[in-house]
C-alpha cells in the first residue's frame, strides 16, 4: 500500500515538473487557428474520437462481463 502511495507521488510530481518546462510564449499555431476559426473544428474532431473511443471501451467492457457470466454458468452447470 505504501509502494502504491510514493509511486502515484513520483508520478504527479514528474508531472508537474513537465508543466513547468514549457515556454511562456503564445503558440503561434494555435493563434492561428483560433483567428480563422478552425480550432472548433479540431476541437470538434478530438471530442468526436473521444467519444467514440469511449463508447468502444463501454461495449467492450459489456460483451466481457456477458461472456463471462455465460462461462460461469457453463463451468457450474
Amino acid at each position: 500500500m505504501k509502494i502504491t502511495k510514493y509511486l502515484f507521488l513520483i508520478v504527479v510530481v514528474c508531472l508537474s515538473f513537465e508543466s513547468f518546462c514549457q515556454s511562456p510564449e503564445n503558440v503561434e499555431m494555435a493563434d492561428v487557428l483560433r483567428r480563422d476559426g478552425k480550432i472548433y473544428t479540431v476541437v470538434l474532431g478530438v471530442t468526436i474520437i473521444l467519444t467514440a473511443v469511449i463508447v468502444l471501451l463501454i461495449r467492450v467492457d459489456r460483451k466481457l462481463f456477458k461472456m463471462e457470466r455465460n462461462s460461469r454458468k457453463s463451468k457450474s452447470a
